[in-house]
């Protein structure tokens, strides 16, 4: 006897996860040469619903799409132009001033007064000058290794280039052709499940956007609070510590707890043990924290976007191990998936489980009825 074709519903299956497989093969294997694909991919998702809405008030998208790429290039390198002098001249500070704070923790380590801390900060001390040897060479093998991977394959300049130019040019194609590309995957979904499908995609896309536009706004709230808090308070690279806070801010706690860290060192080494420093910088960020926490968080983010910060931090960490640069990009939309369709998921097993409860209640109730009205023996 033939074996009947498969279903169409059990054709899409198989479709889907081959389609699914072949992707993450090539994604493995070329992802040295992802970056500029994928960088252009998130730009032409962040770009497309300004350009739709220029398209709506009559330009066409062609106009509409270069001029909202000219408009984010130019703000991009405009924000670059201020930001690297300032930059540079915080990192130039800190080289000038290490050697202070290196003797400032040496009279630490000799101070009688607070004998724990000062032997704690002996042994990290004389860690640091026995291993400073092996970092100069490790750090000249880098360099040396560096220089040559330059000047022989030219990968880096390959990757530099492909980011800064190949980019722009994907994501003009990418978004000029957005609502087509959206067409034609909606159009390979069979007719039976494309309700289905549009809603989980609405969702992911809420839920993607929304955390992206929410969490980027807290970021730089954070990043700016952080960095006049601290330079008020007369801490020495409060600008740069509050702006990598903020950049570090799009990981949950992380920016914050990386920002306390670094001026908590920065503050015993310019001001000594001195608990007023301290405390204030501890207040800084816990008010900071606290303010993203209960106010922020719930304004810019809210309770539609269902992220959480756990499976959020574990999908970031992940993809970042796994693929570098390129999972970190990918790795926020790919958690959103993944989070709607196990909710999804979820929310059809109460509907089964009760269906199931319900026939075998009926089951059970004919079956008692049965023997119930079976003659005694």
């Amino acid at each position: 006897m033939p074996t009947p074709p498969p279903s169409p519903a059990a054709r899409s299956l198989i479709f889907w996860c081959a389609t699914l497989a072949l992707l993450i093969t090539v994604a493995v294997l070329l992802r040295d040469v992802l970056l500029p694909f994928v960088a252009g991919l998130a730009l032409a998702y962040l770009l497309d619903p300004l350009v739709n809405r220029l398209e709506r008030l009559g330009l066409y998208r062609g106009a509409a799409t270069l001029l909202i790429l000219a408009v984010f290039f130019a703000g991009v390198i405009l924000l670059l132009l201020l930001a690297l002098p300032i930059i540079t001249a915080e990192i130039t500070i800190l080289i000038e001033k290490l050697p202070g704070y290196i003797k400032g923790l040496q009279a630490l380590a000799v101070d009688p007064s607070h004998p724990s801390i000062s032997k704690a900060i002996d042994v990290g001390i004389q860690q640091a000058e026995r291993s400073s040897g092996e970092l100069a060479s490790v750090g000249a093998g880098w360099l040396s290794e560096f220089l040559r991977a330059l000047w022989s394959d030219g990968r880096i300049l390959l990757s530099i280039f492909s980011l800064l130019v190949v980019t722009p040019i994907i994501t003009a194609y990418l978004v000029y052709d957005w609502n087509r590309i959206i067409a034609t995957l909606d159009r390979l979904v069979p007719v039976a499940h494309r309700d289905t499908v549009r809603a989980l995609a609405r969702e992911i896309d809420g839920t993607v956007a929304g955390f992206v536009r929410g969490q980027a706004t807290i970021c730089l709230l954070l990043g700016v609070f952080y960095a006049v808090a601290l330079r008020a308070t007369g801490l020495n690279h409060g600008l740069l510590i509050g702006a990598v806070s903020g950049l570090l801010g799009f990981v949950p706690y992380f920016g914050s707890l990386t920002g306390l860290l670094l001026s908590l060192g920065v503050a015993v080494a310019q001001f000594g043990l001195s608990w007023p420093p301290i405390v204030l910088v501890l207040g800084i960020f816990l008010v900071g924290q606290s303010l993203s926490d209960y106010v922020l968080a719930p304004y810019f983010v809210g309770n539609r976007v269902h992220l959480n910060p756990v499976w959020l931090m574990f999908a970031l960490f992940s993809f970042g191990y796994l693929f570098g640069f390129v999972g970190l990009l990918i790795a926020v939309p790919l958690a959103a998936s993944i989070g709607v369709l196990v909710r999804f998921a979820l929310r059809q097993q109460p509907a089964s489980a009760i269906d199931c409860d319900a026939t075998e209640r009926a089951a059970g109730a004919g079956l008692a009825k049965t023997l119930g009205e079976r003659p005694a023996p």
